[in-house]
């Protein structure tokens, strides 16, 4: 509990205790009104000088307003208890509000606890601690065990264990040895390592997740923007229907002033919005700040509410379902050594960073002699065209051999088939197979349970591969052999259909669909700056199985808010007819606005619950 937060209770408790004794008083008149108004101004003193300070800002109607209207309105028709006793309650609901967006912002806390606090990096031999926004690309940095690596580096010297924790929700450690990655934010935990610096820190994966947490928060899911726009209208209507409730049945009717001005106290009491003003944004910040901890970053309360409307999950193939780590399997080569097609194929690969061409340059071995190489042009889709020992070779998917008239043939082995040719004279094939990751067919199985109608698969790959992976996982919808334009198209189809989709990618070459989608989703995100950029939900670790979790989050989440705004409003409505014909009393009021409050701040917290 904070310093703020124990004041209040302190004087919650002091309030309490003296109108506990005012009761017991055999006191009337003067005395019994100064002996409530001592325990009213120790607990509603900031109350009411915030409905001052808001008024004579121009902010008349807020629930500070509403307070102070009623309270000093119950002291005017001498109900002096009920009017200590409103403030009182009202101020130990503004408690369990403060307690309760405590609890929620720890869990984002604890992910803002990646921030490296320095960085001790070698220069001229001397190790020099400096702040990490201060080392530069190339630099060499220390870290020791139990520190946190401050920028995204590969390791030079030594090896360790690295715990992922706070970026992944993966609580087991990572072994790390020469020639790792490592990422920014992670917390070293056995041997000394030295990494050379590949980012600044303003571009580093650390500084981009903070700001993605720290922006989360002014993305309104439109349930939240309905509670605003409610609001704003909503109490001026409550202050003109108690105008009119105590006015009216009096002046024209012949009514009881004091009978009916309590009536419109207890309707301005109970009207108070604070509940559905409260209970709705904790709810969003529960389910985000819960999300975080399990390594599920999600940039706003909008696209939590977005995925749980999802039914359509539409995925890349390659390091989203497959692990993405290639291994060339067979070599099959025309009127060319298997050797000299693989030498080929490396030269062409060798400035790509696609996993396909690293599987192909991991196969070669060898070493690549840049001087044999000249101009490398990417063929978008296709693959590449590349000039070794000034002869003109293209290196891809049967697509590019039919644009070079090159006379081809396709491989009966599974796999991703990489066709060579120079300039339209075939060479062969490399046959490349890539991994399923362990958890995939789960992940789609979960999915499904969840009631999603349609899981789709694209891929650029070939028609076998793409069939191999999608039936082995059990992906209802399989497109193959598509352009980066044409994985657009058919998400677009979905979503002219009426399908809410979200598009699953690795975030490195999937940006224009991860945009089109209702959601879209990067998994495997660390260290991917497009990933983080580009996406609206980040899954940190490359698991599937992260993603129906992320749903269930969502779709709880949704579940609570609805029920926080059934549930007050339905509560406050019944006690303002009961108020309106002078059945309820001050005290039900309380009830239905403190106590609706500190029950839906209560349900709200549920929000924050790791599922199980």
């Amino acid at each position: 509990m904070s310093r703020k937060q124990k004041k209040v209770l302190v004087r919650i408790i002091v309030a309490a205790a003296l109108c506990t004794v005012a009761l017991m008083l055999p006191i009337d008149g003067l005395w019994k009104l100064l002996a409530f108004a001592v325990p009213y101004l120790i607990i509603g003193y900031d109350v009411l000088w915030g409905a001052i300070r808001n008024i004579l800002h121009g902010q008349v109607f807020d629930e500070k307003f509403l307070m102070s209207v009623a309270t000093i309105g119950a002291f005017a028709i001498k109900e002096y208890p009920e009017a200590a006793a409103v403030m009182l309650f009202y101020q130990i609901g503004e408690l369990f509000q403060s307690i309760a967006v405590g609890k929620s912002r720890k869990s984002i806390a604890a992910l803002m606890d990646i921030r490296p606090d320095y960085a001790v990096v070698t220069r001229d031999g001397e190790e020099i601690t400096v702040s990490p926004e201060e080392v530069e690309i190339g630099e060499i940095l220390i870290v020791k065990p139990g520190e946190k690596i401050p920028l995204d580096g590969e390791i030079t010297d030594g090896h360790t264990t690295v715990n992922t924790a706070a970026l992944t929700g993966e609580s087991l450690p990572v072994d790390k040895a020469v020639g790792d990655k490592v990422i920014s934010g992670s917390i070293n935990l056995s041997g000394v390592i030295r990494l050379k610096a590949e980012s600044r820190y303003e571009e580093s994966t650390v500084s981009k997740i903070l700001e993605l947490v720290e922006n989360a928060a002014e993305k309104k899911a439109r349930a939240e923007s309905f509670i605003t726009r409610f609001a704003r209208y909503y109490t001026p209507c409550v202050v003109i229907g108690a105008v009119l409730l105590a006015v009216v049945p009096p002046l024209f009717f012949s009514q009881d002033w004091s009978a009916w001005i309590n009536r419109a106290l207890i309707f301005l009491v109970v009207s108070c919005p604070c509940a559905l003003v409260v209970s709705v944004p904790l709810s969003f910040f529960g389910g985000i700040g819960g999300a975080s901890r399990e390594g599920i970053l999600i940039k706003g309360a909008n696209y939590l509410e977005a995925l749980s409307k999802i039914d359509t999950i539409v995925f890349d193939k390659t390091g989203t379902l497959t692990k993405g780590t290639f291994t060339v399997n067979e070599i099959h080569a025309e009127n060319i050594t298997k050797a000299d097609l693989l030498s080929i194929a490396a030269a062409a690969e060798s400035y790509s960073n696609h996993p396909v061409g690293e599987s192909i340059i991991r196969a070669h071995g060898g070493k690549i002699d840049k001087n044999r190489i000249g101009e490398v042009k990417e063929l978008a889709g296709m693959g590449l065209q590349a000039n070794v020992d000034g002869k003109t070779y293209f290196v891809g998917n049967g697509a590019l051999m039919d644009k070079v008239n090159a006379d081809w043939q396709d491989c009966h082995l599974a796999g991703t088939v990489i066709h060579i040719a120079e300039s339209n004279k075939y060479l062969g094939h490399i046959v490349i197979n890539d991994e399923i990751k362990n958890d995939s067919k789960d992940a789609v199985l979960q999915l499904k349970s969840l009631g999603i109608k349609n899981t789709v698969m694209l891929t650029g790959d070939s028609e076998s591969v793409a069939q191999n992976v999608g039936k082995a996982v059990g992906i209802d919808c399989i497109h193959s052999e598509l352009l980066p334009a044409q994985k657009v198209e058919k998400v677009e189809e979905l979503l002219s259909h009426g399908c809410k989709t979200a598009f699953v990618g690795d975030g490195i070459n999937d940006a224009p669909v991860l945009s089109r989608a209702d959601v879209g989703i990067a998994m495997g995100a660390l260290g991917s700056d497009a990933a983080i950029e580009s996406a609206d939900i980040v899954l940190m670790d490359d698991k599937p199985s992260k993603l129906p979790r992320a749903i269930k989050i969502a779709r709880k989440t949704m579940n609570i808010v609805r029920q926080n705004i059934c549930f007050a409003l339905a509560v406050k409505a019944i006690i303002l007819i009961l108020g309106a014909f002078g059945i309820a009393n001050m005290w039900t009021a309380v009830f239905g606005d403190v106590g609706v409050m500190v029950l839906a701040i209560l349900n709200a917290m549920r929000a924050m619950i790791k599922i199980k």
